[in-house]
């Protein structure tokens, strides 16, 4: 059936109790392959009747078959979306009605309209999606990669290798990039994967390839009832579909970088491996991002090419867009070393903001994993973050355990080549030895930034602190202020004022550090 003789069963839709509506107050939307018909509380999607290399909904077989796919999928992150599908057949009289015992006409899938205005895509643009709004749908995103049947496969090499075909394949099908660019990406993301080859086995074996999303990205998450919610599967292909976890966190992660939204994407980053523990895959995550990129830089020429002669206007955007991923593709393979900061000062003083402010900046993309004295010492404990502790969690010895801890950790991350942010008080020479000590012995560079803040201030936010990973009371901000900390020989950040000022004085400093390190005489 073609998108012409599929109008009759948009009619029958429009004209249906299903929408409560006048069918003219019904919105419609057609994309590539589907036809969305929008209702005041009502959505309504049809897959079109279309035959592509990378999907086949010609029938109304196959398109049932696909929309009990997507009903399935979808109904394990958006439940309260998908209300299930229906049946279009024909009746005796020759009319379509729904779910009768007459030959299938075709299928649709029946949704909850939600809010468009809470896209995280069009949240993006508006500058309203909140650090907490990315945190919270890290933890959403964590938690549905945990509950997936890991799929017992080793070739998460070849699987990979064969996205890198379809990319290189759809570049040389295109006008939009030169030759020489082109090559050179193909060349680098040859090279990256065959070096990453046996940990993207590794993790195959290790039961880190599932049935995941698929497309998750900004465009297919929005807020349900206050909750980020992820909607709209790939559904149509297994193999696809069928991935390494890392790999469908990537979309994400670049979909956010690529936005310039760096903070967002290294807090999700952060916020995920909280719940579920990959940081040795660390070192696939940025060549995961690019290839993501590259997808959508491709996709993009294309279009930019279908539309070059009948809309040259938006055909220019969509180059100046697929450069922009595949610019974007180009430096996330580009290397960068790895480095270790720790960021100390007294309870109060702004540690973890500030660790969460520059952590974007430091080492590869997505910026660098944050260890937290405080969040690992919850951890220790099995409770949430933002669980108080009684104070027998904070002896000196359990307190030497999680440095210990931060200490064994840091180290870890850094050998995968990624960057770390270590947030703890620090406020004792041997601890600030100590973290010093594991840059040493993982050869990379080390920085140490001290929060300087008046008392007053101290006490002020510690005392308006509410679910907070910390426990610091005013007495014991009134207990350190009163101990000798040794000479601090830590970079020295004023940190009372805003944190876009500390910010960027934290990386003042960082770069200054960086400067001096370079000319140092060898």
């Amino acid at each position: 059936m073609s998108d012409s003789k599929q109008e009759e069963v948009v009619a029958f839709l429009r004209s249906s109790s299903l929408f409560g509506a006048e069918p003219a107050a019904i919105e419609e939307v057609t994309t590539h392959i589907s036809r969305l018909l929008l209702g005041p509380e009502t959505a309504l999607k049809l897959k079109r009747a279309v035959k592509r290399p990378y999907v086949d909904f010609s029938t109304p077989e196959l398109r049932l078959q696909a929309a009990e796919r997507e009903v399935e999928l979808n109904r394990r992150t958006a439940p309260n979306l998908y209300r299930g599908l229906r049946r279009i057949t024909r009746a005796p009289d020759g009319s379509l009605e729904f779910d009768g015992e007459g030959d299938l006409v075709d299928v649709v899938v029946e949704m909850r309209r939600f809010d468009e205005a809470t896209l995280f895509d069009r949240q993006a643009v508006a500058g309203t999606l909140t650090p907490e709004m990315v945190a919270s749908l890290a933890v959403a995103v964590a938690e549905f990669h945990q509950a997936l049947e890991p799929v017992e496969r080793s070739d998460g090499a070849a699987h990979m290798a064969g996205v890198l075909d379809v990319n290189e394949s759809a570049f040389a099908s295109n006008e939009v990039f030169d030759r020489q660019s082109v090559e050179a990406l193909n060349a680098a993301f040859r090279e990256q994967h065959e070096h990453l080859s046996r940990l993207l086995d590794e993790r195959g074996r290790e039961g880190r390839i599932r049935r995941c999303h698929g497309d998750l990205h900004l465009r297919n998450i929005c807020l349900v009832d206050g909750e980020p919610t992820i909607f709209d599967c790939l559904e149509f292909d297994e193999e696809l579909g069928t991935t390494d976890l890392l790999y469908d966190l990537a979309f994400l992660l670049m979909d956010l970088w690529h936005r310039d939204l760096r903070d967002h994407a290294n807090l999700v980053l952060n916020r995920y491996l909280d719940v579920v523990e990959d940081e040795a895959g660390l070192p696939v995550l940025p060549f995961f991002m690019a290839v993501r990129a590259a997808v959508r830089a491709h996709v993009a020429a294309t279009a930019s090419s279908e539309l070059a002669h009948e809309k040259p206007d938006e055909a220019e955007e969509k180059r100046e867009e697929a450069w922009s991923y595949f610019r974007l593709a180009e430096a996330l393979l580009t290397k960068r070393e790895p480095g270790l900061v720790a960021v100390g000062g007294l309870s109060g003083s702004g540690k973890s903001t500030v660790a969460k402010a520059i952590a974007s900046t430091i080492g590869l993309a997505p910026g660098a994993r944050t260890l937290s004295s405080d969040r690992l010492r919850k951890k220790r404990f099995g409770v949430a973050a933002e669980t108080p502790l009684p104070a027998e969690a904070y002896t000196g010895e359990v307190t030497q355990a999680v440095y210990a801890t931060l200490g064994e950790r840091a180290k870890g991350i850094l050998s995968c080549g990624h960057g770390v942010v270590a947030d703890a008080t620090f406020s004792t020479a041997a601890e600030r030895e100590a973290i010093e000590l594991v840059a040493d012995e993982s050869g990379v560079a080390f920085n140490g930034l001290w929060l300087e803040v008046p008392a007053g201030e101290l006490l002020r936010r510690v005392g308006a602190r509410r679910n907070d990973p910390s426990d610091a009371t005013s007495e014991i901000v009134l207990q350190q202020l009163g101990r000798d900390h040794g000479a601090i020989d830590w970079s020295v950040v004023e940190a009372g004022g805003p944190i876009e000022q500390v910010r960027e004085a934290a990386l003042a400093a960082l770069a200054q550090a960086s400067t001096k390190a370079v000319d140092k005489p060898s």
